[in-house]
């Protein structure tokens, strides 16, 4: 048999629609829509396939909504039967996976996520953050460009997505000066739309409070191979999973190392689970040339049967 990962987008990959199919298509994302909105007490199905925009990007609404098309790409998938031998999310997504292999259901997820979205969003708002990516330097370069940069303010990678594309984080001033310092030797930077500085120091006051939320839930061992951000390794004793993801709010994503940890189990099939290709555009630049493996979107009912066909 071949291996199969199921990967899961987080901030960043949100539309307006997203879900709307499965939504239409199945009673049990139906049920996940009324679960989620019970629990947030937001219309989120309204967010989701209406909008607008502006309110379905902020991170309050978007963790939830974006987190309940995960599990609704997921819901679909395993109503196919299919299962993965391995799951990994990308920050925000890493809760979509947690609930993938078992260790948390629904429920919790969609409470956990939506606890995380509101601390950051407070941190936010009370410490004025920024995020650029960092194209064409190693994480090598860019951690020396970081310790170059650090007395003139917060800074730290947040994100190493592919081999040469990280992505920095912390006060306006300091991801400014070292974005341009960048550009000068001969990177690329782009600035991007958030509103905090995610995996920083800067949302540190949201840390401990989420660890004493997150010991009020009762972990599992995984079912399947979560592949997590912060260590590019697996886990399967709860109680280091539930350290793990009190630490993943402030520590940079390891998303290259977890891809190539992937790679070296011999995974072949790659299905990005929810909206958008942000993570799929990502895996292209990382598999090797000749690996093979085949990649693969389900956010709509096409692609799910598309999906289905080939691997069936």
């Amino acid at each position: 048999m071949r291996k199969i990962a199921f990967l899961f987008p987080g901030q960043g990959s949100q539309s307006i629609g997203m879900g709307h199919e499965f939504y239409q298509e199945y009673d049990i994302v139906r049920e996940i829509f009324d679960m989620a909105e019970e629990i947030t007490r937001m219309n989120l199905s309204k967010l989701c396939f209406k909008g607008p925009m502006e309110e379905l990007t902020e991170t309050v609404n978007l963790q939830p909504a974006v987190t309940a098309v995960n599990l609704a790409c997921l819901a679909a998938i395993e109503k196919e039967g299919i299962k993965a031998n391995f799951c990994a999310g990308h920050s925000l997504g890493e809760y979509s996976a947690l609930c993938s292999a078992g260790v948390v259901s629904k429920e919790e997820t969609i409470k956990l996520v939506f606890k995380r979205g509101k601390l950051m969003h407070r941190e936010a708002t009370q410490h004025a953050g920024a995020m650029q990516a960092i194209v064409g330097f190693s994480i090598e370069e860019v951690e020396e460009l970081v310790a170059e940069v650090q007395q003139d303010g917060v800074l730290s990678v947040a994100n190493h997505n592919t081999e040469k594309q990280i992505v920095i984080t912390g006060s306006p001033q300091a991801v400014n000066r070292a974005a341009a310092l960048a550009a000068e030797k001969g990177a690329k930077a782009i600035p991007l739309k958030v509103s905090g500085a995610w995996h920083s120091k800067l949302i540190k006051g949201a840390e401990d409070e989420f660890a004493n939320y997150l010991s009020e839930f009762s972990f599992n061992s995984p079912k399947s191979a979560i592949i997590f951000n912060v260590t590019a390794n697996t886990e399967e004793e709860p109680g280091n999973i539930k350290s793990i993801m009190a630490r993943q709010l402030c520590s940079p994503v390891k998303w290259y190392d977890s891809m190539n940890k992937l790679i070296e189990e011999n995974v072949e099939i790659f299905i990005e689970v929810g909206p958008g290709r942000v993570l799929n555009g990502i895996l292209k630049k990382i598999l090797p040339g000749d690996y093979g493996g085949q990649i693969y979107n389900v956010s709509n009912m096409e692609q799910l049967e598309r999906f289905l066909n080939d691997v069936s």
